[in-house]
C-alpha cells in the first residue's frame, strides 16, 4: 500500500526539510513534534503536531510526546488481521506508514570532558527508540528510518513503487534500526555503568563498516565495524587493510597532541620523524625526515594543518603507503592523484570525539576495556618540577615539551631525542630503556644529526641511573621524564654530576 502518513521526529535534521518536501509531494500526511515541525513549518510544509493528532499534550518537559496509544497502536497493528483492522478503527487509530526517527545525541554529550550525569541523563531518548523498535517490529507494513543517509533511497522506492516501499527495503531499515538502538542502550548501560561503578556488564553493538583487503597477512581475514567512515573519509587509494587501520589511528592520535603546524612520519604504528615549523610545511616536513630516512619508505605521513601542493610534490618522491591530512590544497591532489595505490585519507572532526572513547582490546574468552589516553600529561606547570641544580633554560623547555609529545606516542620501552622543532633519535620497544636509548643514537648517527644540547624523553621512569648517563654521553643537556623510581636520588645525582637538567612530570605515557 502506499504510505500515507510519516510521523518524524529527529534530532539530527540534516536533509530533513528536502526529505519531507518529496514526501508531502507525494501525498504524504505529515506528523512531527517539537523541534522538528518548527523545520517542517519553516520550510512551508503543512504539519501536524503529535499532540493534535493523538489529543494528549507534551508533558514534563517533553518526556512524554510520542509515549501513547494512538501513535504505537498507528505503528503495530497488522493491516492484514481483520481484529486489528477492526480495532484501530473503533478506537480512531489511523494507521502510521512511515517513522522517521534519530536519537538524542546520548553518545556525543557523554564524550563532552565536563558533561554532568543530569545532563547525560537528559540525552537519553525514550519515545524515539520506542517509535523505532515499534515501526521495525511491524516492518512488514511500516518504513522506519534512522539513518538520513538512507532518505534519498526511500524517496526512489517510493517513485518507483506508486508511493510504496519494497519489503526487502523495508527489512533492512528495520535491522538498521534494531542495531542502532542496540548500540544507544549499550553506550547508555556502559555509561551508567562505569558512573556507578556497578561491576555491570559491558555492552558492544556495532555495525559493520567494511570488509578490509586482509588483517596483519593476506590469510587473514578481517573487516572493521562502527563509524571509522564517519572519523575518516578515503579520497583515493587501495582498499584499507587491518594494518592500516592501526597505523592511520596510530598517526591520528599522535598529531593531534600539537598545536603548532606539525608533521610526522610513522611506521608501524611508531614515530620515526616528527618535525614543526610556523612559516613552511615543507620545512616541517624536512625536519621530520631527517630522523630517518630509511623507515618512511612504505609508511604513514600525517599532518595537522591542509597538505600543500609544495609538501605533496616532495612527498610523492618516495613510496608512501598513506597520508592524512585535515584537508588538502587542490595541487596537492592534482599531484599525489598521480600515485593511484596511495591511500589518502581526510581527518574529519568526527575524529575529535571518537578519540575520546575507550580502548577496546579482545583477550581470551573477553575484551579488555581501558580509558584512552588522549591528553599529554605533567607539562602544565613544569617550571616547579625541576629536580635537578641546573633548570632548563627557554629553548630545552620548549624542547622537552615537544619531546614529550612524542615520546608519548611511542611504544616502549620509548626513548626520544629532540630539539624544540624536530625529533633527532627515536628508540622503540626495547626490552631496555638503555637498549632504546642507543637505537636512538645510532639513528640519529645514521642521519648524520648531532645530539649535542638535545633533550632526552623518557615515556617511563628511568629505574637506573645508566639510562640518564648515556643519554649525557650521547650529548644531552637536559632530560623529561616521569619519575617515581625508587632509585630517583641516583638518577638525579647523575644527572647534577653531567650538569643536565630534568624535570619530573609525574606521569607515564606507556605504550604496550
Amino acid at each position: 500500500m502506499p504510505i500515507q502518513r510519516a510521523l518524524l521526529s529527529v534530532s539530527d535534521k540534516s536533509g530533513l526539510a528536502d526529505f519531507a518536501k518529496d514526501l508531502h509531494d507525494m501525498g504524504v500526511e505529515l506528523l512531527s513534534t517539537g523541534g522538528t515541525a518548527k523545520v517542517l513549518r519553516e520550510a512551508d510544509l503543512p504539519v501536524i503536531d503529535v499532540s493534535e493528532f493523538t489529543g494528549a499534550p507534551e508533558l514534563f518537559d517533553g518526556r512524554v510526546k510520542t509515549l501513547h496509544p494512538k501513535v504505537h497502536g498507528g505503528l503495530l497493528h497488522r493491516r492484514d488481521d481483520k481484529d486489528h483492522v477492526a480495532q484501530a478503527k473503533e478506537h480512531g487509530i489511523p494507521a502510521i506508514d512511515l517513522v522517521v526517527v534519530n536519537l538524542y545525541p546520548f553518545e556525543e554529550t557523554i564524550a563532552k570532558p565536563d558533561v554532568s550525569l543530569e545532563e547525560a541523563i537528559e540525552n537519553i531518548d525514550i519515545g524515539g527508540p520506542s517509535m523505532l523498535r515499534s515501526a521495525a517490529k511491524n516492518y512488514s507494513s511500516v518504513t522506519v528510518v534512522t539513518d538520513p543517509a538512507d532518505y534519498a533511497r526511500v524517496i526512489e522506492e517510493m517513485r518507483e513503487h506508486d508511493g510504496s516501499t519494497t519489503l526487502g527495503l523495508r527489512e533492512q531499515m528495520a535491522v538498521k534500526v534494531f542495531q542502532r538502538t542496540a548500540q544507544y542502550d549499550g553506550a547508555i548501560s556502559n555509561f551508567l555503568g562505569r558512573c556507578q561503578d556497578s561491576g555491570c556488564s559491558y555492552s558492544l553493538s556495532l555495525p559493520l563498516d567494511m570488509e578490509l583487503r586482509y588483517g596483519d597477512n593476506p590469510h587473514q581475514k578481517a573487516a572493521l565495524y562502527g563509524d571509522f567512515s564517519k572519523c575518516f573519509t578515503q579520497l583515493q587509494g587501495k582498499e584499507l587493510s587491518y594494518t592500516n587501520i592501526l597505523d592511520i589511528e596510530a598517526a591520528a592520535d599522535m598529531i593531534l597532541d600539537f598545536v603548532r603546524p606539525t608533521i610526522g612520519i610513522l611506521k608501524h604504528t611508531n614515530p620515526c620523524g616528527v618535525g614543526q615549523d610556523d612559516e613552511d610545511l615543507r620545512e616541517a616536513w624536512k625536519r621530520a625526515f631527517e630522523t630517518d630516512r630509511q623507515a618512511p619508505f612504505g609508511g604513514v605521513i600525517v599532518c595537522n594543518r591542509p597538505l600543500t601542493e609544495g609538501v605533496a610534490r616532495i612527498i610523492s618522491e618516495i613510496f608512501t603507503d598513506v597520508i592524512i591530512a585535515p584537508d588538502y590544497e587542490s595541487g596537492a591532489r592534482a599531484v599525489l592523484q598521480k600515485k593511484k595505490n596511495l591511500r589518502l585519507m581526510k581527518l574529519n572532526e568526527a575524529y575529535l570525539s571518537a578519540k575520546k572513547a575507550p580502548v577496546l582490546r579482545s583477550a581470551p574468552g573477553g575484551l579488555m576495556v581501558m580509558d584512552r589516553d588522549h591528553t599529554a600529561l605533567g607539562l602544565d606547570d613544569l617550571e616547579s618540577k625541576v629536580v635537578t641544580e641546573r633548570p632548563p633554560s627557554e629553548e630545552e623547555m620548549r624542547a622537552m615539551r615537544f619531546a614529550w609529545r612524542v615520546v608519548k606516542h611511542v611504544k616502549s620501552n620509548a626513548i626520544v631525542y629532540a630539539r624544540a622543532d624536530r625529533t633527532l633519535g627515536i628508540g622503540a620497544g626495547q626490552m631496555s630503556r638503555v637498549d632504546s636509548s642507543r637505537i636512538a643514537v645510532w639513528k640519529a648517527g645514521e642521519a648524520g644529526l648531532d645530539l649535542k644540547g638535545s633533550v632526552v624523553a623518557s615515556d617511563a621512569m628511568f629505574p637506573f641511573a645508566d639510562g640518564l648517563e648515556a643519554a649525557a654521553e650521547a650529548g644531552a643537556t637536559a632530560c623529561i621524564q616521569p619519575g617515581g623510581s625508587k632509585n630517583d636520588q641516583q638518577v638525579i645525582d647523575a644527572a647534577n654530576k653531567a650538569g643536565i637538567a630534568m624535570v619530573f612530570t609525574g606521569h607515564r605515557h606507556f605504550r604496550h
